[in-house]
C-alpha cells in the first residue's frame, strides 16, 4: 500500500469520527425535546437512556465476531449510515414504541461503530508506526462541538427535532458513504479467517483488566462532566443559569485542544508520561471543582478536566492493540465494553451521592477513581521503540 493510500484512509477515518461526533452530541443534548415529544415520564427515561449503553455493548460483543469473518471496514461502513438513520429515525417518530426501537437500533450500531473504528484507527497507528489515535478522536471532539451547537440552534428557533436532525443526515450519510471507499487498515490482505477466529483465544482478560478499569474510570469522569456540570455550578456554586451552560461547553474545546497536541506528547514523552499526566491533571480538576469557592473556579477545575480526561481514552485502545498485536480487534471490542460500563455507572453514582450527601463529596469519588488510573499506567508502557522516535512519514503496509 502506498504513502498516498495511508493518508487517504486516515482523512477518510478522521471524517468517520467526526460525523459520530456530530451525530451523538445531535441525540445526547436534546434528550429533554425527545422525552418531551414521546411524552416519556421522568421515571421512564432513566430506563431509556440506560438501555442505549447497554445495547452498544451488546453492539461491540457482536463486532469482536463479526471481525472474524470480516473486515472492520466493512463494519464500519455499514454501521455508520445506521446510526444517522436511526437518530433520524428518533426524530420521525411520535409514539413511544418508535422511539424505542431507533433508541434500540442506535444503540447497537453505535456500539459496532466504536469497536470497529478504533480497530481500524489502532490498525492505521501500527502501519504509521507513530501515536496518531488522538488525532482521531480530536476529529470526533469536533464534531460533538458542531454537532451541540447546531441542537442549541434547533433549541434556540424551537425547530422539531425532524427538522433539526433530517438537514444533517441528508449532508453527512452520503458524505460517509462516499469517504467509506477511502478506508484502509494496516494490516495484511491475506490474513485467513480461521487464523482471524482463532484470536480470540489469546487475549488474556487478565492482562486486559487494567485498561478495562482504566476505561471505565475515564468515563466514569466524562459522564460526570456531561451530566452534573450544570447541575453543580447553577446549584452548589451559585452560577446563573446562562453560565453553568459553560462548563460542558469548554470541556469540549479543551478536550479537543488537548487530543489535537496529545500525538505529539506522546511521541515526545512516550505514552505512560502522557497518561500520568493527564490522570493527574484530572485529579486535580475534580479537586478544584469539589472545593470552589464560586463560578469562575469552578468553570478553571471543569477546563482542567478536559485537559486531562481527553488522552486517556485513545490512549487505551492504543495500548490495547500494542499489547495484543496479532489480536487487536479482538481486544478493542472487549475494552469497548468498558466504555459503557463507565457511562451507565458515572452519572448514577454521582447523584446518588450527591442526594444521600453532597455533591461536593461525590465530586471526590471520581476524584479518587481518575487518580488510581496512576497505579495502571505501567500497562501503557507495551509500545515499541519506535513510537518514541517521532517518525514522520508512514511506513507502508498492506490494505486491511
Amino acid at each position: 500500500m502506498t504513502d498516498a493510500r495511508l493518508r487517504h484512509g486516515r482523512a477518510s477515518l478522521a471524517l468517520s469520527f467526526f460525523v459520530q461526533g456530530v451525530t451523538f452530541a445531535l441525540l445526547v443534548t436534546r434528550i429533554p425535546a425527545i422525552q418531551d415529544r414521546y411524552g416519556i415520564s421522568d421515571g421512564l427515561l432513566p430506563v431509556f437512556l440506560a438501555a442505549v449503553p447497554i445495547l452498544a455493548g451488546v453492539g461491540s460483543v457482536v463486532t469482536e465476531k463479526v471481525v472474524a469473518r470480516v473486515r472492520p471496514r466493512v463494519v464500519l461502513r455499514w454501521a455508520q449510515p445506521v446510526v444517522l438513520l436511526a437518530l433520524l429515525g428518533v426524530g420521525a417518530g411520535s409514539e413511544v414504541w418508535e422511539a424505542a426501537l431507533a433508541l434500540g437500533a442506535f444503540g447497537l450500531a453505535v456500539g459496532a461503530l466504536d469497536a470497529s473504528m478504533n480497530m481500524m484507527g489502532v490498525s492505521l497507528q501500527r502501519a504509521y508506526g507513530r501515536s496518531i489515535m488522538l488525532g482521531f478522536h480530536a476529529a470526533y471532539s469536533l464534531g460533538g462541538i458542531a454537532g451541540a451547537s447546531m441542537a442549541w440552534a434547533g433549541a434556540h428557533w424551537d425547530l422539531s427535532l425532524l427538522v433539526s436532525y433530517l438537514p444533517v443526515v441528508v449532508v453527512l450519510l452520503p458524505v460517509a458513504l462516499a469517504g467509506s471507499r477511502w478506508y484502509v487498515e494496516g494490516r495484511h490482505e491475506d490474513e485467513g479467517q480461521g487464523a482471524a477466529q482463532g484470536k480470540a483465544g489469546s487475549v488474556s482478560f487478565k492482562l486486559l483488566m487494567p485498561l478495562c478499569l482504566v476505561m471505565s474510570f475515564a468515563y466514569i469522569g466524562d459522564s460526570t462532566v456531561s451530566n452534573w456540570s450544570a447541575k453543580y455550578l447553577q446549584d452548589v456554586l451559585g452560577s446563573s443559569e446562562q453560565l453553568s451552560t459553560v462548563p460542558y461547553n469548554v470541556y469540549m474545546v479543551t478536550t479537543l485542544l488537548g487530543r489535537a497536541v496529545g500525538d505529539f506528547g506522546v511521541r515526545r514523552f512516550g505514552a505512560v508520561a502522557v497518561v500520568r499526566f493527564g490522570s493527574v491533571l484530572a485529579a486535580a480538576g475534580f479537586g478544584v471543582v469539589a472545593v470552589a469557592g464560586g463560578a469562575w473556579v469552578g468553570m478553571l477545575g471543569f477546563t482542567m478536566l478536559g485537559l486531562g480526561l481527553c488522552v486517556i481514552v485513545p490512549q487505551t485502545f492504543a495500548a490495547a492493540g500494542r499489547l495484543f498485536p496479532g489480536a487487536s480487534d479482538t481486544a478493542i471490542a472487549r475494552l469497548n465494553i468498558f466504555n459503557y460500563v463507565g457511562f451507565l455507572i458515572g452519572s448514577p453514582l454521582v447523584g446518588a451521592l450527591g442526594d444521600a450527601w453532597s455533591y461536593r463529596g461525590a465530586m471526590l469519588v471520581p476524584m479518587v477513581l481518575v487518580l488510581a488510573m496512576l497505579v495502571y499506567a505501567k500497562s501503557f508502557g507495551t509500545e515499541p521503540a519506535r513510537y518514541g522516535g517521532g517518525h514522520e512519514r508512514p511506513r507502508t503496509a498492506d490494505v486491511g
